[in-house]
């Protein structure tokens, strides 16, 4: 369990004497560079906490010293963030520390320069590019890990909303990653602190929890460790044998209460003892020696050396009837495999004997699954969402372990049947499957994989193909675009068809000719511009399904559309030049004076006895800026000036009034409002919150509730008030209610 209070900050000093342990001078020198160089970059910066902005990067390269990787890596722990928060460009990197740092810094710089539509579609470029960094060189993702390993120690120093949303984000991508790559002492501890924030109630419930025992469990594994050393004495397995209590993350320990459905204390495995050796033949002795003098519990055995995960894990795992008849899992493995199950990947690329040798590094660090995988996943997929959700469902999930008949050992996302199995084996064994035998019985095509199963994929080759209802049978976003990839091929013709079709269709529906914009070389360019080599390329895609007609309508029509808006736009600035001289040769101020407040205490500019509505998106009340739009048969709607539903008409300057309040202090005393809070659930917490309200205000016209599954709770009010001033003074009280973390106006 990872107390962050108990993490030590280290200096520039404590990582070079971590590196200085391990590297040769002239190394050493290179790190030490690129510390000056961090800290001229970032020497009149400061993070969120107000401390100077140097501290991080060298935590991070200390997290990657610990590691004791080599110098390229650490060096590009101190220079990570530098072309992306300071002036240094990446050839100022290039030139001053090489092209390899040079890679690495590239590959963990965010895409921050190009414009998204939105901040949820250049977090998944950023991911995009990442991943794709991580393949050509794996060290983009560790020095990454690194990054966010520090970012989430010191997460307290944000609001409630970023807490939660980055630590959604480590939980989703990071820690899998770690994962993947067999970090497990960085996996842990991001796990541990994204569940801190995310579900705060659960973390502290079940840290409270495991030190209300601990002295009963620290008492009981001392125990059992050493009947283990007196069961274990008599196979000479060395003086190197290591024996001792494996601490339980908090995570894992919350994952089995939700998914088990288990109370706390029917969790197996809270007590843990791991046995290192030397080698393999002490392990399996060591494990018969263990279920000699304990009874294994049922099903509880695995051995993780004869097959390995996949990012290259090895133990034996069993859970015995311990001492006092207690359950207590046991760990068994070697030093090496305990090297790689801490480190991961990290290890290979751990500086040895004074050098690191990047290029056969590479070739190792490309030959894993989870590299393999996201290379296919980026050829196969179109567009940068789909390559993120089939990275989320296919590579980042858990994992079941299938033989096929001659014992090769397939891997797949848990929740796989056979057809994805097929095709994680071939795509032509997949597209020619006409059934499945599992551990030697028929079973359907629905049938979900479980780790051990021997899997035979039955074939055809006069197999007609896949049939639809296969899309409806396979989870793996692999074999979906694979099938999907067959009906392109196969259809192709009846396709462009239905495509030409459906986008004629659309325009006719829109009020355009289709017969003159569906020109052979309009079709072309709308297809290069929509990413498609060919006219009849585009055409198939739609007609298949694959993107939605409207977005080629709107290319086709696209240079109509832009000519028309250029008219409105003439016409528009026209009136608005005709209104202005109108206005310059009359008395505005008489105009003023002789206008009359409506009953909602608003005055049109310069005209009397129009019908005037507040509207009710927005809810202004007096003291907003405010704009009128007239209507039709409604009269004029009033507007905040800041309300999006105002803005386009605003941009012409079409059917927009000037309107201002009679009285910006207000005439009455109930102007509905609209507003929302947000904050952690606890009991008590509405009974605060209307408290408040009915301290400063007698009108609460309505309230709405709803809670999350991360006990955040979203309360939507409909208040009166008199004025802008009432109004804030209102939102500040609520902002001051414990456990509240944003209040705001809401746009309806």
């Amino acid at each position: 369990m990872i107390d962050v209070s108990e993490v030590k900050e280290l200096t520039h000093e404590d990582v070079q004497k971590m590196v200085a342990s391990y590297m040769n001078e002239e190394h050493v020198a290179l790190v030490e560079k690129a510390y000056r160089f961090a800290a001229i970059c970032h020497h009149d910066q400061r993070r969120k906490s107000g401390e100077p902005y140097i501290i991080h990067p060298i935590q991070v390269a200390g997290i990657l010293a610990n590691l004791q990787m080599d110098p390229e890596t650490v060096c590009a722990g101190y220079l990570h963030d530098i072309v992306e928060d300071t002036g240094a460009t990446l050839g100022d990197i290039k030139e001053l520390f090489g092209p390899t740092i040079a890679l690495i810094v590239d590959g963990d710089t965010k895409l921050g320069k190009i414009q998204y539509k939105s901040n949820k579609e250049q977090m998944a470029a950023t991911h995009r590019k990442l991943l794709l960094a991580m393949s050509k060189d794996i060290r983009v993702m560790i020095v990454k890990l690194a990054d966010r390993l520090h970012n989430m120690r010191t997460l307290q120093h944000l609001r409630p909303d970023k807490q939660r949303r980055i630590s959604n984000e480590t939980l989703e991508i990071y820690a899998p990653i770690a994962d993947r790559l067999g970090i497990s002492t960085i996996k842990w501890e991001l796990e541990d602190l994204s569940l801190r924030y995310l579900n705060p109630q659960q973390y502290y419930r079940i840290v409270h929890l495991m030190n209300s025992r601990r002295d009963q469990r620290v008492e009981y594994i001392d125990e059992a460790i050493q009947e283990i050393k007196k069961a274990i004495s008599d196979l000479n397995l060395g003086p190197n044998v290591e024996i001792y209590g494996r601490p339980k993350h908090i995570y894992s320990i919350y994952r089995k209460m939700v998914n088990q459905h288990k109370q706390f204390s029917q969790i197996y495995d809270l007590l843990a003892v791991r046995i290192v050796v030397d080698s393999i033949k002490d392990c399996y002795a060591a494990l018969g020696a263990i279920h000699t003098n304990w009874k294994p519990m049922p099903g509880r055995f695995k051995d993780y050396i004869a097959m390995p995960k996949a990012n290259g894990y090895q133990s034996l795992h069993t859970t015995i009837i311990g001492p006092h008849g207690k359950p207590l899992e046991v760990q068994i493995r070697t030093h090496h495999m305990h090297q790689v199950a801490e480190y991961g990947v990290a290890a290979h690329w751990a500086y040895k004997e004074g050098k690191t040798n990047g290029v056969q590094q590479t070739k190792d660090s490309q030959k894993l699954n989870v590299v393999k995988e996201i290379l296919e996943l980026r050829s196969e997929s179109h567009g940068i969402d789909e390559f993120m959700q089939g990275v989320q469902s296919d590579v980042f999930t858990d994992k079941v372990y299938a033989f096929t008949p001659k014992g090769d050992v397939i891997e797949l996302p848990k929740g796989s049947g056979p057809l994805d199995m097929a095709y994680q084996i071939h795509t032509e064994v997949g597209n020619h499957t006409t059934g499945a035998k599992v551990n030697g019985r028929i079973v359907p095509l629905d049938y979900e994989i479980k780790t051990g199963d021997i899997v035979d994929i039955l074939t055809s080759s006069s197999s007609a193909g896949p049939s639809a209802d296969w899309l409806d049978l396979v989870s793996t976003r692999r074999a979906r675009n694979k099938i999907r990839q067959f009906f392109r091929a196969h259809n192709r013709d009846k396709n462009i068809e239905t495509g030409k079709q459906i986008v004629e269709h659309e325009l006719q529906e829109a009020g355009y000719d289709p017969f003159d914009l569906m020109t052979e070389e309009k079709s072309q360019q709308v297809a290069k511009q929509m990413h498609y080599q060919t006219a009849d390329d585009l055409f198939a895609a739609i007609g298949f399904g694959d993107i939605a007609p409207v977005g080629a309508r709107n290319r086709f029509t696209a240079d109509l559309r832009q000519k028309a808006e250029d008219d409105r736009k003439q016409a528009a600035e026209k009136a608005v030049l005709e209104d202005h001289e109108t206005i310059q040769n009359s008395d505005e101020r008489q105009q003023r004076k002789q206008a009359k407040a409506t009953s909602e205490g608003i005055v049109v500019e310069g005209v009397d006895n129009l019908l005037v509505r507040l509207s009710h998106c927005c809810s202004p009340v007096p003291g907003d800026d405010i704009v009128g739009y007239i209507t039709k048969g409604r009269g004029v709607s009033v507007h905040r000036s800041d309300c999006p539903n105002i803005k386009a008409a605003e941009k012409s300057g079409q059917r927009i009034v000037s309107v201002y309040w009679a009285n910006p202090e207000g005439d009455r005393t109930n102007y509905d409002s609209n507003i929302e809070v947000q904050g952690y659930n606890r009991n008590g917490l509405l009974n605060d919150v209307l408290r408040s309200i009915n301290n400063n205000t007698r009108f609460l016209n309505s309230v709405n509730g709803k809670v999350d599954h991360n006990k955040m709770v979203t309360i939507s009010l409909t208040i009166g008030v008199r004025n802008l001033g009432q109004l804030q003074f209102i939102m500040d009280s609520l902002k001051n209610i414990k456990d509240v973390y944003v209040v705001k106006r809401i746009i309806r």
